[in-house]
């Protein structure tokens, strides 16, 4: 899934059909309407199982999937990422959509696929508003009404075992409904999903629906922990600089240990991944969009080429194509928002001195080596913290990434994996996986490049 769309991470503010209109009368007309129903790639006749059909649906069906996401998401807002939230092993796992299943199945003659999606959007928050709208709950009350929490919790459950056939992973939403409901109720989302984790935590699993006694103990318990203080505490400010949350982190991430299977010699692909991916997401979403990428790819290619240092000045370079901005597009001078308004990217007068030298650091240091993964990896995740425009910053991010490859020799045939992830600031942990991500796609770019080989 495209960075930041993923429907697990949504919260019941971002979902809330009160919070946001939707006319489903015009829904048809506006999914017609958006850039990728325009290019809807047409299904292989081929029997399921067969390989080719898999590829097709990882290396087209997929991105067009994601640049309808994103479109969808710019029109309607991130409610909407829910729509491929499909049952059992679908695009997310468990999840309450019964129109859509994976883009190579569900994608097939453009009429229908599109009748897919908005089939999908928005009927399922609807129902979920009603239940929790059945009973106005009081969290200042919550002492005389711990029967309605209860009595609600289960019924909820209940109805996410139904919705969801209870197939792979369908805990997962079922977890997420419960957090809605508490923080539709005035619970803070902080507080809403300990309690639901500590107490759900693994009891439920795929492919199995729960036992009654464990649905009435779930809800008792859930009904039982909330605090009838946590109203006055959903008021407090809470939201840190994650900026500085990521350079505290990322001093203290141990870079050496990240996987790197390059061997310091040149990778080089069959096929370009960066170019296909902007043919097959950004060019679907917006044909200006991808030519403005690939004008982009092809400038931080040559500065790789020539070995330039990796500063603000250099991708702002590349961001001017990006954005298709007549002029340079200035660093930021306000406190920048991602990840829905949950990470916050402080400003000060040093932000840009700050920022060109973690950019340095991507460069081989023969005195200090780290592995090229981790350095790319670093690279990238400083671009997304600091969070240097005020738009374009996860394909600044991702172009970065790339060039600390290309300097080196190194280039990838595919990307997906680097653009479908999101990544946290005050997560270690992150940093590592980004580099295992990176480490995959260059290994899977040396057997593809073997293989093809006379």
């Amino acid at each position: 899934m495209f960075v930041e769309l993923s429907p697990r991470i949504l919260t019941w503010d971002e979902v809330d059909p009160a919070r946001h209109p939707f006319d489903s009368e015009a829904a048809a007309r506006v999914v017609r309407s958006l850039g990728p129903a325009r290019r809807v790639p047409r299904r292989p006749d081929l029997p399921p199982g067969d390989r080719a059909l898999s590829d097709w649906g990882w290396e087209e069906a997929r991105p067009w999937a994601d640049a309808m996401t994103h479109a969808l998401a710019e029109h309607y807002g991130r409610w909407v990422a829910g729509w491929r939230w499909a049952h059992d092993e679908g695009d997310f796992d468990g999840g309450p959509v019964g129109s859509w299943s994976r883009p190579q199945d569900s994608v097939t003659t453009p009429d229908e696929t599109l009748d897919r999606v908005t089939a999908a959007l928005r009927e399922w928050l609807e129902a979920l508003a009603a239940r929790f709208e059945a009973y106005p709950l009081d969290l200042a009350g919550i002492d005389d009404q711990r029967i309605l929490w209860d009595r609600t919790a289960r019924n909820l459950i209940l109805h996410v075992t139904d919705r969801t056939g209870c197939g792979s992973g369908w805990y997962a939403h079922c977890h997420q409904v419960l957090v809605w409901f508490l923080s539709r109720w005035g619970v803070p989302a902080d507080d809403a999903e300990y309690l639901v984790e500590q107490v759900i935590g693994g009891r439920f699993e795929s492919w199995t629906g729960p036992d009654p006694v464990l649905v009435e103990d779930i809800a008792e318990r859930i009904a039982a922990g909330v605090r009838r203080d946590a109203a006055a505490r959903a008021g407090e400010p809470t939201l840190p600089d994650h900026l500085k949350r990521w350079l505290a982190v990322r001093d203290a991430v141990p870079w050496h240990e990240a996987a790197d299977s390059t061997g310091d010699t040149p990778v080089t692909p069959v096929r370009d991944g960066m170019a296909e991916e902007i043919r097959t997401f950004d060019a679907i979403l917006d044909p200006g969009r991808g030519q403005g990428l690939l004008a982009a790819l092809e400038l931080m290619r040559a500065d790789a080429a020539r070995g330039a240092r990796l500063d603000f000045a250099l991708i702002q370079r590349w961001q001017q194509h990006v954005l298709a901005t007549p002029g340079l597009p200035p660093l930021r001078s306000l406190p920048a928002f991602a990840k829905g308004g949950r990470e916050r990217y402080g400003i000060a007068p040093d932000t840009r001195a700050r920022l060109d030298s973690c950019l340095a650091e991507s460069a081989k240091d023969t005195l200090r080596p780290l592995p090229l993964t981790a350095r790319a990896a670093r690279a990238f995740l400083d671009v997304c913290f600091f969070h240097p425009f005020d738009d374009g910053n996860a394909r600044s991010a991702l172009l970065t990434l790339l060039f600390v490859l290309a300097r080196e020799d190194v280039a990838l045939d595919s990307v997906q994996l680097l653009r479908r992830v999101s990544f946290h600031a005050d997560d270690p942990q992150d940093a590592l996986t980004l580099a295992r991500y990176i480490d995959f796609h260059l290994r899977e770019t040396r057997r593809r490049s073997s293989n093809s080989a006379p």
